[in-house]
């Protein structure tokens, strides 16, 4: 079975996507987060098409070879909602099992929250439900925040400065953008060949700004009260994975999230995995993303 290149017209948007199954099979999508691209989804759309589903990872706005708009607002999480309905249109789709890793978990929570009845059953890889991650790490303006996710938490304060960051993250053929992908317990997880396509991508003008504008752009209070991540309670079936040695989100939110979810919820701790799961745990998370789908009673059916 062979992954296919293609496009997708949404929301204004041309998108690069990669996809796999057949095109009568129920869609599944899943949805990069930085500094990635829909690559490190490889893995799990052979997978899944194997499984009896059509695949499809698209290069979000501003990633790898989808457009890549100019300006702060057009990385405002309002956009990224309406890209993703967009993309399900585009699909041809009513409903899609919806999943994300990173940044696409953040910006999949706010549209499953936002959109439940086009989701069949959401999974996110590392990132927990996004109002206990902003009260965790003091985005919401709360009076606790848990001083552990704080200092995981620390390393955005550079993504915010403009240009600076730029400069810091691609100076000496990129060595800090790199040393990202070395992030964790699992080093060696995301090969080179990987990570030198992710690095030349970032490369091009104004395309590492545009990735650093989904955290300037929504990762503020201000942008936390305008647009509430999350308004109403998760109903979809919904699959949680986290590593428990990740190195950017720790416990506090992970455990907090089981109250936020209204439909059924289960949480899968990976002992020992860090923050690259879809690279570090490729046949685990495949064969758990399978079952969280597939399963006829998590799904009512």
């Amino acid at each position: 079975m062979n992954i296919e290149k293609g496009r997708l017209q949404a929301n204004g948007i041309s998108f690069s996507v990669l996809a796999a199954g057949g095109r009568d099979r129920p869609v599944v999508l899943l949805l990069h987060g930085f500094p990635e691209g829909k690559e490190s989804w490889e893995p799990q759309l052979m997978a899944l098409a194997e499984a009896g589903w059509r695949a499809v990872a698209p290069d979000l706005r501003g990633y790898g070879g989808t457009d890549a708009p100019r300006g702060l607002e057009a990385y405002a999480m309002p956009h990224l909602v309406a890209d993703i309905e967009g993309l399900i249109s585009a699909l041809g789709e009513d409903q899609v099992d919806l999943v994300g890793h990173d940044w696409g978990s953040l910006v999949g929570w706010t549209f499953v929250s936002r959109n439940p009845r086009r989701v069949r059953s959401w999974t996110s890889l590392s990132v927990p439900h996004p109002v206990a991650l902003a009260e965790a790490s003091g985005l919401d303006g709360g009076p606790a925040p848990d001083p552990d996710q704080r200092a995981r938490s620390s390393y955005v304060g550079l993504f915010h400065l403009p240009v600076k960051a730029e400069e810091v993250l691609l100076a000496d053929d990129a060595q800090r953008l790199r040393a990202l992908y070395r992030f964790g317990p699992s080093p060696d997880a995301i090969g080179t060949e990987v990570t030198d396509g992710f690095v030349r991508a970032f490369e091009r003008p104004g395309r590492l700004t545009a990735a650093l504008n989904y955290y300037r752009a929504n990762l503020k209070p201000a942008a936390y009260a305008a647009y509430p991540p999350c308004p109403r309670p998760i109903i979809p079936p919904t699959l949680l994975l986290w590593g428990d040695q990740d190195p950017a989100l720790g416990r506090v939110a992970v455990e907090r999230t089981a109250a936020m979810v209204e439909g059924p919820y289960r949480l899968l701790v990976l002992e020992g995995a860090g923050h690259w799961l879809q690279f570090e745990r490729a046949a685990e998370v495949s064969r758990a993303i399978v079952d969280h789908i597939s399963s006829p009673a998590l799904r009512g059916q």
